[in-house]
């Protein structure tokens, strides 16, 4: 009977081998193709990007081939049994969870369907980037039509419960839907509209003018580099470049790379970029080695991984606090510039809430109105009720009626981001879903760490960092959103941290009770 039982161990130990070689090959299908990505984004010759587009297209093709072949479904249904279920370690057990979820879901789409897919998103983003530094709709147009076409089919071939999105949430946070969602964001609505009025009825307008005029560009690099490495970034596992629009990619656990972007008269947005980013990288760079190789290998959710990168530039780098530290290292590159300025100037300065056309600049009490209107647009994209080409103008009412301004071209409006172009339908409401998760951590956090402020206020982040390790980053995929959650806080998803984070914050600022 033992050794029968070992014959069984062994025999189950070889099918999990083999599982993970299968993994392997295409999780290095998986970094070639973003590796070719990544150089299109901050580089490549203009020229290169049809036949690197198909090139792309090809080599993640290969690694969708193998996520939905009849060898992985074998060795899923192999292991999903009972039997052999039961003495799988619980990341494996995450693991088959995962993968069988991703081939019921993947199998369904035809694999020539996939690599049209994949070629059209290679050259979408270069067919964005032209439309919007031309301030031209129409460019962008044809390729997006054919991206929510996709979109629609993917909904109809993977099925759905309630609302058609719901699809597509899934996608970027398990288990949200379109009734929650609902929920939460009237709440945030409501709240952030009724403290808008407040913070206008006051009058005070922060002065903004020590941010106009001219920083240079090498400077500001420099001051990017310093606040990566307070935060704890490690360059030795990554490295910073430039692109168009900022963004985070990990090839692999020793490769996770950040972009940012440089203008001469926007130095804090460069700034706030920078972190942002590296609040991402830091989640992926301390996710746990064991899970190196596993479909667990990444953030929790899009939700959650927007909490860390939130976390970092507004709770912690709009702080206060953070400014206490961080003007030494301003005033280290920027003497001229910032002589004679204040903390608690450049504090006032940083939070001051205006009605901005782009998301990316928007203070934190108006951002979640930005997402709001991407919310219900892509809502009305994927049911049909809005087409593509009327987007612009139903773009503009939305922000008019939000926040009553109106783009002035296309780049200030329905241009602005590039992630319909990489085909990230249900994405945007990971930025507000990151936020109350955010809050709702910073407020154990606080309660854990007995000196948090003193820390942030002497740029000692290495225990806040490791707090998050533990709590957060090192779990990769293994927990859902909910889980993780409720482990860290003993309660789910709660804009209520967030509203009194707000509130506290901006009645200091302009001068209101609560």
């Amino acid at each position: 009977m033992k050794g029968r039982l070992l014959k069984v161990t062994e025999a189950l130990q070889s099918r999990v081998d083999g599982l993970k070689e299968l993994i392997k090959r295409m999780k290095h299908y998986t970094e070639a193709a973003a590796l070719m990505q990544w150089d299109l984004e901050t580089g490549a010759p203009t020229k290169s990007v049809e036949v690197r587009s198909e090139v792309i297209g090809t080599i993640a093709t290969e690694s969708f081939k193998i996520s939905v072949s009849d060898e992985m479904g074998k060795y899923i249904d192999e292991l999903s049994q009972p039997e052999n279920f039961d003495q799988l370690d619980d990341i494996m057990k995450a693991s088959i969870k995962r993968l069988k979820k991703e081939y019921d879901r993947f199998k369904k789409i035809p694999s020539d369907k996939y690599q049209e897919y994949m070629v059209l998103l290679a050259q979408s983003q270069a067919m964005w980037k032209e439309a919007k530094s031309k301030k031209d709709f129409s460019i962008f147009l044809p390729n997006l039509k054919k991206i929510v076409e996709f979109q629609r089919l993917f909904v109809e071939l993977w099925g759905y419960q309630g609302h058609p999105y719901n699809s597509l949430l899934d996608t970027f946070e398990p288990e949200m839907t379109v009734v929650k969602l609902d929920k939460i964001f009237s709440e945030l609505r409501d709240k952030l509209v009724e403290l808008h009025k407040r913070i206008v009825a006051t009058g005070y307008t922060p002065d903004q003018s020590i941010f106009e005029q001219s920083f240079n560009i090498e400077k500001q690099k420099e001051l990017s580099i310093r606040v990566l490495n307070s935060m704890g970034y490690d360059f030795e596992a990554g490295r910073m470049d430039e692109s168009a629009h900022p963004f985070t990619l990990k090839l692999n656990p020793g490769d996770v790379r950040i972009t940012t972007k440089y203008e001469e008269t926007k130095l804090m947005s460069a700034l706030y970029s920078t972190i942002h980013e590296g609040g991402h990288a830091l989640y992926e760079q301390n996710i746990s080695k064991d899970l190196t190789y596993t479909p667990l290998n990444e953030g929790a959710s899009m939700g959650i991984h927007e909490s860390q990168s939130r976390f970092w530039e507004n709770m912690l780098a709009r702080s206060l606090d953070f400014w206490h530290f961080f003007q030494k290292e301003l005033m280290e590159v920027f003497p001229e510039e910032f002589k004679g300025i204040s903390i608690e100037k450049i504090y006032h300065s940083i939070n001051k809430v205006e009605n901005s056309l782009i998301r990316i600049y928007a203070d934190e009490l108006t951002y979640g109105l930005h997402i709001i209107l991407r919310y219900e647009v892509e809502k009305g994209l994927i049911t049909g009720d809005i087409e593509v080409e009327d987007l612009p103008r139903i773009w503009n009412e939305k922000i008019q009626e939000y926040l009553g301004v109106t783009p002035k071209d296309d780049s200030e409006g329905v241009l602005q981001d590039v992630h319909w172009s990489a085909g990230l339908f249900g994405y945007f409401p990971s930025y507000a879903l990151g936020n109350i998760y955010a809050a709702q951590f910073v407020e154990k956090m606080e309660s854990d760490l007995e000196n948090y402020q003193v820390m942030v206020r002497n740029g000692e982040f290495g225990q806040i960092k490791n707090w998050l390790i533990e709590n957060i980053h090192r779990h990769g995929r293994s927990l859902s959103p909910e889980e993780l959650i409720k482990q860290i806080t003993g309660e789910g998803i709660n804009p209520k941290y967030f509203i009194d984070y707000l509130e506290k914050k901006y009645s200091d600022i302009y001068g209101f009770s609560i």
